[in-house]
């Protein structure tokens, strides 16, 4: 026989759902948070994954998660139609720099998945279950925002001038600041044989960093930073949780 979850149980996993994608915003950086939440309220495929989230039949834990990767695949696919709307309108010096950075991403994408997963694999208990859902989703949907607001500026003229030295601009070498500091807090919790993946999801991180500041204002580049610092925040007060 099916064990059945207790009602209480059920509303309270949906809840926590909720809260968890709302958390995303709450520890982002002030200009990030506020783009964020007006693109939030209206986009279809955030109104989608809330309604999903809500649904009694979708109360498991297991049905939160296929909730959030139902939205992760949507917003690869609005991140994928972006990047070629970009693409289409830069102009060939820009059209090179975008692809390098979406190459970078990727690779960081790909290295950060693995970090993450060495993460919570010191931890127990479904509420990290759906921490971490949301923390492989939350990369996708920021992606396809930036590469949607590039998409409509390219071939307009009016993009951003190429950006100084990070160490010529106060806030964002305050922001590596305390980016440093969290990453330095996270290495010193995790396990020492997952110290690697941390290290090659970092420099995979940089590499797309110094990819993109080309082709973007420093508004997104302190946003890109911004994004970093509070999953690298929350990664260090997530390891070895149980």
């Amino acid at each position: 026989m099916t064990k059945r979850m207790d009602p209480g149980l059920r509303s309270g996993c949906r809840a926590f759902a909720v809260a968890v994608f709302a958390f995303a915003v709450c520890i982002m950086p002030l200009g990030m948070r506020f783009a964020w939440a007006e693109v939030a309220a209206a986009d279809p495929i955030d109104t989608a994954m809330r309604t999903c989230l809500a649904r009694g039949d979708m109360s498991s834990t297991a049905g939160q998660v296929q909730c959030m990767d139902t939205a992760g695949t949507a917003w690869q696919a609005a991140l994928d139609m972006a990047y070629q709307q970009v693409l289409t309108k830069a102009l060939a010096p820009r059209r090179a720099r975008w692809e390098a950075s979406q190459k970078r991403w990727t690779q960081w994408r790909d290295a950060e998945a693995k970090m993450q997963h060495a993460v919570f694999a010191t931890t127990q208990g479904s509420m990290y279950v759906l921490y971490a859902a949301d923390m492989q989703l939350q990369p996708v949907r920021d992606r396809a925002l930036g590469l949607r607001r590039a998409a409509a500026v390219e071939g307009t003229g009016d993009v951003p001038p190429r950006l100084s030295a990070c160490s010529a601009d106060a806030r964002c070498e305050h922001a590596m600041f305390d980016l440093n500091r969290y990453y330095r807090r996270l290495n010193a919790k995790m396990p020492p044989r997952a110290r690697p993946t941390l290290v090659r999801a970092q420099r995979a991180w940089v590499a797309y960093l110094d990819a993109t500041t080309p082709v973007i204002d420093e508004h997104a580049r302190i946003d890109i930073i911004g994004a970093r610092i509070a999953t690298i925040k929350r990664l260090s007060e997530t390891v070895g949780n149980d």
